[in-house]
């Protein structure tokens, strides 16, 4: 079973999440997949523009994180020695597939646009925030639920370069959900779309971006990524990170178990959501 689906069109490539009967979340063998895609697109000198999208009602409901899942590798593996070797395992894990993949493909050498719809709730967030444009439906609607199991929010925690300090806070602080309308607001988001037109506006304009001299698409990329990261963004998303780690081990030492406090709770609170129209 293969979880991406890829096409070229145009000098556009358009890489899919095709997971819909799972909500779009994300496991391993996923990660690994939609990595080896988006490497495929940038060392194919004829693709100048990279799409995301997924099918389905919803773009990401994040991490496969399920109780049943817990139980199966690699999950498992990264529990089974935790009192000889504490978290080093799960940390290195997550430094690779979890912050590592999103801190990659933010810096992707051509021009990536994100197709957003329905939910897309806290690691969704990190396969959009990476990218370096973003379309929603109208029906999009955005969450980081994860202060609900002990953690301070996911570990690409984007959320105050993409609302604002304080905007950041509120949404961490509550758990709460943000709509397409205010996350454009914000400047999260480039244009709306209605539901039915998402495909047909996202890769118009990603072929009038393949229009465009490749080396200047990449070099005004590096340009504005370079002054994120001269105001700090890299090491704000470093630090975040260790704060997520330390998040696991505070879980730990007080349930014994680096994920599942609150489990329940945050994914009660995301079906509420994502069952919104």
């Amino acid at each position: 079973m293969t979880y991406i689906l890829y096409e070229v069109r145009e000098r556009v490539a358009i890489v899919t999440i095709n997971r819909p009967d799972a909500g779009n979340a994300q496991n391993a063998q996923l990660l690994e997949e939609l990595d080896g895609n988006f490497a495929k697109a940038v060392a194919d000198d004829e693709i100048r523009v990279i799409v995301l999208r997924t099918e389905g009602k919803h773009f990401s409901t994040g991490h496969d994180i399920a109780a049943a899942v817990l139980e199966q590798e690699p999950w498992k593996s990264m529990f089974d020695d935790v009192d000889r070797t504490g978290l080093l395992r799960m940390y290195d894990w997550e430094s690779q597939h979890y912050f590592g993949y999103s801190r990659r493909w933010r810096d992707i050498p051509k021009p990536t646009i994100a197709s957003v719809q329905g939910a897309c709730v806290a690691a969704g967030l990190m396969l959009c925030w990476p990218m370096d444009l973003i379309i929603a439906a109208d029906d999009a609607r955005f969450s980081d639920p994860v202060a609900r199991m002990g953690i301070g929010g996911v570990e690409y925690q984007g959320h105050a370069w993409e609302w604002g300090a304080r905007k950041a806070k509120e949404m961490l602080f509550t758990a709460g959900w943000m709509g397409a309308e205010e996350a454009h607001r914000l400047g999260m988001i480039n244009r709306i779309v209605p539901r039915a037109e998402l495909d047909e506006a996202t890769f118009a304009l990603a072929a009038q971006i393949a229009q465009m001299p490749p080396h200047a698409m990449r070099m005004a990329k590096r340009a504005v990524n370079a002054v994120l990261d001269a105001q700090g963004q890299h090491q704000a998303l470093d630090f975040a990170f260790q704060t997520h780690s330390l998040g696991h081990a505070n879980a730990w030492a007080t349930h014994r178990h680096p994920t599942t406090a609150g489990l329940a709770e945050m994914t009660k609170g995301n079906k509420a959501g994502e069952g919104q129209s």
